[in-house]
């Protein structure tokens, strides 16, 4: 028999066409839908509201696709960073965020990434692959504390709009009514700007969007990020500013400071002049450094400097808080030894 489904990953209507296909009563669907995203079942034998015929019928071809991570590691801080094994034995991590009344998941979307930006550990592994639609959610579903999240950042390893398709539909079935109905202001997608699935995304989504920018210079941030030949920065702003965003939608540029290299006043005038009239806000963030890269964290004190200037500019700008670097689970940090070799 072909190799068995995953639950986990389907759309309601999805599960359905399955279901028909199998010869059960089309409500099983619904049923199936609120175990596998509501009740959060880890196998076909805890849906006790399904007979114990039907549910041999389902356990011949499907699977519910959850598993555990192979490895936790928590940081002093309480940061979490997770390993997780994907189908074809390749490894991505997924880290949790603890605040006062927060739990933030940054979820991978990709094994490895194409950009190559010098700064981020992800793409010096190189690219392998994309994550199905159930390898996404399994992240959601399986890190410890999976019930008590609040936010999710599309933000780990790869770059969320190069698997725009299986980020999209994981994300429908988390806001969706049969899932957890999150509300889409509970979701940040992080790009750094590919412009035909930005746009896509800006008209067919209602989520949170993120911009990593890191330099105000189209010459400088070629240098930084390749991205900035194919796809310039101005014209990923040239399509926001066609936007409106206003607080039932944030816009926000991720700017990560390096000493010496983008952090300097001149820096923080041109990107105040860049974003100037633009509905947004600015996250300042540490550099965290990686093997084999010359770059260095900016001082708290030119990190400060940075932000009170844009601040008196009239943009709402903060500096991010670092967590997780004493585990390689901060910005950036995020790769796997067992992908490397």
């Amino acid at each position: 028999m072909d190799k068995k489904q995953y639950l986990l990953g389907m759309t309601l209507s999805e599960i359905a066409e399955e279901v028909l296909a199998a010869g059960l009563p089309k409500f099983t669907a619904k049923q199936i839908a609120d175990w596998v995203y509501v009740k959060r079942a880890t196998s076909i034998d805890e849906m006790t509201n399904i007979s114990i015929r039907n549910r041999d019928v389902l356990k011949k071809r499907f699977e519910t696709g959850r598993s555990e991570p192979e490895n936790v590691q928590t940081s002093a801080d309480g940061t979490q960073k997770m390993l997780f094994k994907t189908h074809e034995g390749q490894f991505i991590e997924t880290v949790t965020i603890p605040e006062e009344d927060r739990l933030t998941i940054c979820v991978s979307s990709q094994v490895g990434c194409k950009m190559n930006c010098s700064f981020c550990m992800t793409g010096k592994m190189g690219f392998e692959g994309n994550l199905s639609v159930n390898e996404i959610l399994n992240q959601i579903y399986s890190v410890p504390g999976s019930a008590q999240l609040t936010n999710l950042v599309f933000m780990g390893m790869g770059e969320p709009l190069d698997n725009y398709d299986n980020v999209m539909k994981a994300a429908e079935i988390l806001m969706s009514d049969y899932g957890l109905g999150w509300s889409p202001k509970r979701i940040t997608l992080s790009t750094i700007g590919l412009l035909p699935k930005l746009k896509r995304f800006i008209d067919e989504s209602k989520c949170h969007l993120a911009i990593s920018l890191h330099s105000p210079l189209s010459v400088q941030r070629q240098l930084l990020m390749p991205v900035e030949k194919t796809f310039p920065s101005a014209e990923v702003i040239a399509l926001l500013r066609q936007n409106d965003w206003s607080h039932q939608r944030r816009l926000s540029f991720e700017y990560i400071m390096f000493d010496g290299v983008n952090d300097t006043p001149v820096y923080a005038r041109e990107l105040a002049r860049l974003l100037s009239g633009l509905d947004c806000r600015i996250n300042l963030i540490r550099f965290h450094k990686i093997p084999d890269s010359e770059l260095s964290p900016s001082t708290g004190d030119n990190m400060l400097k940075f932000r009170d200037f844009l601040t008196a500019k009239g943009l709402y700008c903060t500096i991010r808080a670092s967590r997780g670097e004493d585990i390689f689970a901060a910005c950036g940090q995020l790769s796997t030894a067992k992908n490397q070799g």
